[in-house]
């Protein structure tokens, strides 16, 4: 076989490959002549106020024609040396249905408490806890005085009823928006452990009230307890609300997350914080990787990230289709817009970065020049798509093709190792095959649930929601 049927050969296996898993598919690229020297990639920076944004390109180089490629976007809150917790206007909607009676609710009830012992006398409380109906206490500044009469209110709570999930965010919000014009920082926490089952029911509903409370000013934070709630509902209340997420087993577990969260919401740097890709003519946005960006514009889309915090960290990973120039020629791949209300500052900042690449018709150039980082991100961000849907068919009882797709990450962190290193993808690896191990052994109702709600807080947490996931 003479070298030229050799190298075709290569290009279609490297073809095959790309299209598995979502590498750029090189079209017209003639045989290397010379060895590539690899050097850092470029990087986009923007720092014009309490967050930070570098992005990157998985593929500085690529093919002339069509092909794929991730672009990365690392956004940082910044670091406030000696600042003080800001005081907060907050309010907590416990959940009190039948289904939270036990330990549950007294785990919940004891938490509550802790967290009174750590609010300030500039900080401000209001209770609110639903079964079927709704009860609760006005928010108060949490002085010693009020302080016992909030003590006591929380353990006179008692399991009753049905889950109103809907009445206990109303009644949260407006609480909070009676006081909300002497605080900087407005924050709901809700704690559930069901599915709703009076008033607002439908997921859509649900949320579409997380983003009004939002518009209002305040952030909304989720907290499942136990293996009974809808995951996706309290994930999407979390994503609409701009606050975090977390799934607890053990409501034992409340007063840690109570605490990291009166921290994160009493350091806040920014809110109302929006991020758009401007893409130009010949490059299309095919998907934001675990985000709700609502993608009908493929040259335009605004993704909306949570409030963040002191030194907070987020990343998102879009995939993007590129019809690359002629070979030799730099072209733009992506123009970025950070908007956002920076409390530091007190005004809105806006923030821009662009990316480019250069075509090329080298095959070489183009696998040689990949940015590692972006690599792994890419690797990480596609392989928690298939642990989303793995554990939608676990529930499903379609254990085949949950395992199936368990396995196919498994072959997206090989071919990212082959251009990271082995370890850098050796923890991603090791992490695949404990959750192939936990869904098998899954077998009780309440196992399938855990392991499902596990594994998708495990894909928010590689989608890059790593700051608003608990």
């Amino acid at each position: 076989m003479n070298r030229t049927a050799i190298f075709l050969a290569s290009a279609a296996v490297l073809a095959l490959v790309a299209l598995v898993v979502g590498m750029p598919r090189p079209m017209n690229l003639v045989a290397p002549p010379t060895p590539v020297a690899n050097s850092s990639p470029p990087q986009a920076f923007a720092n014009d106020g309490s967050i930070k944004m570098t992005a990157r390109l998985s593929h500085p180089y690529v093919g002339s024609g069509r092909s794929e490629a991730f672009v990365t976007v690392d956004l940082n809150g910044v670091e406030v040396p000696g600042q003080s917790r800001t005081p907060v206007n907050l309010a907590l909607v416990i959940d009190r249905s039948g289904s939270m009676s036990g330990f549950k609710l007294q785990q919940a009830k004891m938490a509550a408490l802790q967290l009174v012992s750590q609010l300030k006398a500039t900080d401000r409380l209001a209770i609110v806890h639903y079964g079927g109906d709704v009860k609760s206490m006005n928010g108060v500044f949490c002085t010693e005085e009020n302080k016992r009469s909030l003590i006591r209110y929380i353990d006179n709570i008692w399991d009753e009823g049905g889950t109103n999930i809907g009445a206990g965010l109303t009644t949260g919000r407006d609480l909070l928006l009676a006081s909300m014009s002497d605080f900087k920082v407005n924050r709901l926490v809700l704690i559930s452990d069901g599915q709703p089952t009076e008033g607002l029911q439908d997921s859509g509903s649900l949320l579409e009230l997380t983003r009004a409370i939002r518009g209002a000013g305040i952030s909304v934070t989720s907290i499942g307890v136990g293996t009974d709630f809808n995951e996706d509902l309290m994930q999407g209340i979390a994503a609409s609300g701009g606050g975090a997420y977390a799934f607890l087993q053990d409501a034992a577990q409340l007063s840690t997350i109570f605490q990291k969260d009166l921290n994160q919401a009493g350091t806040q740097v920014a809110h109302d914080v929006l991020l758009s890709f401007k893409l130009p003519e010949g490059v299309e946005l095919d998907e934001v990787l675990g985000y709700r960006s609502g993608v009908t514009d493929r040259r335009q889309v605004t993704v909306s990230l949570p409030d963040f915090s002191a030194g907070q960290f987020e990343r998102l990973v879009a995939r993007v289709t590129i019809t690359a120039p002629a070979a030799g020629l730099a072209f733009d791949v992506a123009g970025l817009s950070l908007d956002y209300v920076d409390l530091l500052q007190g005004k809105p900042v806006h923030s821009r970065a662009s990316l480019a690449a250069m075509s090329t018709d080298r095959a070489d150039v183009v696998f040689a020049k990949r940015d590692k980082d972006a690599t792994v991100y890419a690797a990480r961000a596609q392989s928690a798509v298939n642990t989303q849907a793995a554990a939608d068919a676990l529930k499903a009882g379609d254990r085949a093709r949950a395992q199936a797709l368990l396995q196919q990450n498994a072959f997206f962190f090989e071919e990212a190792g082959k251009v990271a290193g082995e370890g850098a993808v050796a923890q991603d690896r090791a992490e695949q095959k404990q959750w192939n191990e936990q869904f098998q052994k899954a077998t009780s109702d309440d196992e399938v649930q855990a392991a499902s709600k596990g594994a998708k807080r495990k894909a928010r947490l590689d989608f890059g929601l790593q700051g608003s996931t608990y």
